[in-house]
């Protein structure tokens, strides 16, 4: 009986049908590939096809997928420059090149390398250009000593075009995806924000140093410079970032917000870069961090000092030059973000101890405001109570109409360790226990908490402070010389410039 015949491998015209037919059913760019692959290995033989893109912002060609049977250690995301690539000559003379013996080639070493330690022996590689745009490159790749050669090159040119039309639609849906994507994380993240309750919705005082804090708010919105609010905890800086957000040219893009403080070590990092579906146990879907979520706006890093040694490099990186990567991916993102930053520690220390990179102290401190406490600004506080008591009592449904006089005395002679958090809580609580139309303020819960050596250490810190900011006014802050600062205080002045250090004090800008 007769062999049966060999089937007939379909003609190069129906592959092209096939190819046309496959760019038009997937829009994910890596299927698409694998069935492009399956399809033109009927007429040109490879053991290697892969997608080379431009990257134009950073002038590299990047490897985007690999099509092969064999045993590879190629990672996607691999770049090489324009000009040192095979990829990078065919993409800027739009010339396809056959390398039929890539020992023997000397131009792209680079390259050469990667391919022999793959086993590839000869090379063709084909720019792929769509009817809007150069696009990047298609290679193929043979084990074999069959090298590539001109007659196999109108057909790879033929099938090039029909894949530069899918690769462009692929990426188009990629990118719709990724906006509806950010757009609904967006959306969601505003949703947050406004079912969260403000400490308060306008920043409320009239006396001097919240005029000087406001003043240099004003100065600074308006530029792109990274801020740093300094200040304790409940002093409001949270607001004050808002101001400058509002103040800016970003004011119509998102101002989006992180506490630093709030989030596990663990978590942070894909809080803030996000994180590639598969990037660690649990992490079942791609998640956008916000930083991207920021893009064009402004973001918020709120107790910044809290940032663990192991992230401040990334930290640094994305805020020199504006690009990092998701955990888990291999994708260089770019994104233009403000940077407004706030800590309630003492950052200068922090670097003196080695526990906070001095490289991304300096980055973060290009301008900063320091926030005073509560304490600072007692000549506000009447118009806080009364601001909060109004507040409240419109919640509650409650007729208040007036606040003691003793009562208002005793709150304006208070510490306020926790500042105007503290300050605004207690009036909420005033508001539930009042019965009348007067305020009634549990003024025994405002009793300074039992000496420890720690609180002790912190009220005389608080009070040399303010006597030195004091001695500065006076002296319109001029700190040598007879009638300067340091003599009045009965110190040297390098003396009198250290203690200012630690105690956080700086001239007003």
């Amino acid at each position: 009986m007769d062999a049966s015949p060999a089937p007939v491998p379909p003609a190069p015209y129906q592959i092209l049908l096939e190819v046309a037919e496959a760019i038009a059913s997937y829009r994910d760019l890596r299927e698409l590939f694998h069935v492009l692959a399956e399809r033109l290995h009927f007429v040109v033989g490879f053991d290697y096809l892969n997608l080379i893109l431009h990257d134009a912002k950073r002038s590299v060609m990047r490897l985007h997928i690999l099509e092969t049977s064999r045993p590879t250690q190629v990672e996607l995301g691999l770049e090489i420059p324009v000009e040192w690539s095979a990829a990078g000559l065919v993409f800027e003379t739009q010339t396809p090149l056959i390398i039929p013996d890539i020992e023997k080639e000397e131009r792209f070493p680079q390259m050469r390398e990667v391919m022999q330690r793959e086993g590839i022996i000869s090379l063709c590689v084909l720019p792929l250009t769509s009817a809007q745009r150069r696009l990047g490159c298609l290679g193929f790749g043979r084990a074999s000593n069959k090298p590539y050669v001109e007659s196999e090159v109108g057909f790879m040119q033929q099938a090039a075009r029909l894949v530069a039309i899918g690769v462009e639609n692929a990426l188009a849906f990629e990118e719709i995806a990724a906006l509806k994507n950010k757009l609904a994380e967006e959306k969601l993240y505003l949703e947050d924000e406004i079912r969260s309750e403000l400490n308060f919705e306008e920043i409320i005082g009239e006396s001097s140093a919240l005029k000087k804090i406001l003043k240099q708010v004003e100065t600074v919105a308006p530029t792109e410079s990274t801020v740093l609010l300094q200040g304790e905890t409940g002093t409001g800086k949270e607001l004050f970032a808002r101001a400058i957000h509002n103040l800016s040219a970003r004011r119509e893009r998102t101002l989006v917000k992180i506490n630093c403080a709030a989030i596990p070590t663990g978590l942070l990092e894909s809080e803030l870069f996000g994180h590639e579906r598969g990037a660690f146990t649990g992490a079942i879907a791609q998640k956008i961090g916000r930083f991207e979520l920021a893009d064009g706006g402004t973001l918020f890093l709120d107790e910044v000092g809290d940032i663990p040694p192991e992230l401040q490099p990334k930290l640094l990186r994305v805020l020199q030059e504006q690009e990092f990567e998701r955990l888990g991916g291999t994708r260089t993102i770019r994104v233009n973000i403000r940077l407004v930053a706030a800590t309630n520690r003492d950052l200068v220390q922090m670097v003196a101890d080695r526990q906070y990179r001095s490289d991304l102290f300096y980055r973060l401190n290009v301008f900063p405001i320091q926030i005073p406490p509560l304490r600072q600004r007692r000549e506000d506080i009447p118009v806080l109570v009364r601001y909060f008591a109004q507040k409240y009592a419109l919640q509650m449904n409650k007729p208040i109409d007036s606040i003691p006089a003793d009562i208002m005395a005793a709150l304006t002679n208070y510490h306020w360790p926790g500042n105007i958090r503290e300050l605004e809580n207690l009036i909420e609580r005033a508001v539930i226990l009042s019965r009348g139309a007067s305020l009634e303020v549990p003024l025994a819960e405002l009793r300074e908490p039992a000496d420890t050596e720690e609180s002790a250490s912190e009220t005389l810190e608080s009070t040399e402070r303010e006597h030195i900011l004091r001695v500065l006014r006076d002296t319109g802050w001029i700190l040598a010389g007879p009638h300067g600062a340091a003599a009045r205080l009965g110190m040297k002045r390098t003396t009198l410039q250290s203690r200012m250090t630690k105690l956080g004090i700086r001239r007003p800008v």
